[in-house]
């Protein structure tokens, strides 16, 4: 019986680890989900300071620069990796900082090549505009990143994942959308975010703002309702 015993528990070990090697090696992203849900509120404000007192945040940014994207990564994978990094990554530049009013006190923050990620040097700009928009070119991830600023779409408090990527994408997508903090909806007239209007062409695939936002809004939108764009506040959106 013990020779069963142990027989059977080898086979279970063969079984973990086989499947533990054959993954993709995509990290798990459940240290930021705990620190997004004890750090930022639900409509995104970010406590800079005790993020980054919290030795798990260090940690976790050592985690992704431990690791890169490659073809063995699916592609919600690769996408949840990109956008955690940029959000991980912008709250380090931030906090490593402070005090500040504004991230663009650092001057052109999104141009600085300070990430590393397994020896390759990104800025943010590159993660977002080179990787995310370039290679997915998926308009729902402008509500995903978060620019650290209160006009930026709120950061989502909860890490992105691939399994629920689509949904997570739809979900931050729409309560920006109808946000009337950001966007001013009726019938017959878009008074919106200028982000709308700075990446226009990425809502192309959509067929344009307006269909995007008659998609996302659940005000109803003319077809033909006029578009006007908003100012956009840089002021830090946390403390």
């Amino acid at each position: 019986m013990k020779t069963v015993s142990r027989i059977f528990l080898l086979m279970c070990l063969c079984s973990t680890i086989t499947l533990t090697a054959s993954g993709s090696g995509a990290p798990s992203h459940a240290t930021w989900n705990s620190l997004l849900q004890r750090y930022v509120t639900a409509d995104g404000v970010v406590d800079y300071s005790k993020m980054k007192a919290d030795r798990r945040f260090s940690e976790y940014i050592t985690t992704l620069s431990g690791v890169h994207p490659d073809d063995t990564w699916s592609k919600n994978e690769k996408m949840a990796f990109w956008i955690n990094a940029y959000n991980a990554f912008t709250i380090k530049l931030v906090s490593d900082n402070l005090p500040l009013k504004s991230i663009k006190d650092l001057g052109e923050p999104w141009d600085m090549k300070f990430i590393d990620i397994e020896g390759n040097r990104y800025s943010l700009n590159d993660i977002e505009h080179e990787i995310l928009r370039k290679d997915y070119k998926e308009p729902r991830i402008h509500f995903a990143v978060n620019c650290a600023s209160i006009s930026c779409p709120p950061l989502f408090n909860q890490a992105f994942t691939a399994g629920n990527l689509s949904s997570q994408l739809d979900k931050v997508t729409r309560n920006f959308v109808n946000d009337t903090d950001y966007n001013t909806v009726s019938k017959s007239t878009l008074n919106i975010s200028p982000i709308f209007d700075w990446y226009r062409g990425d809502f192309d695939t959509s067929g344009g703002i307006t269909a995007f936002f008659r998609k996302y809004s659940r005000t109803s939108v003319d077809a033909n309702a006029s578009v006007t764009f908003t100012d956009y506040d840089w002021s830090l959106n946390g403390k």
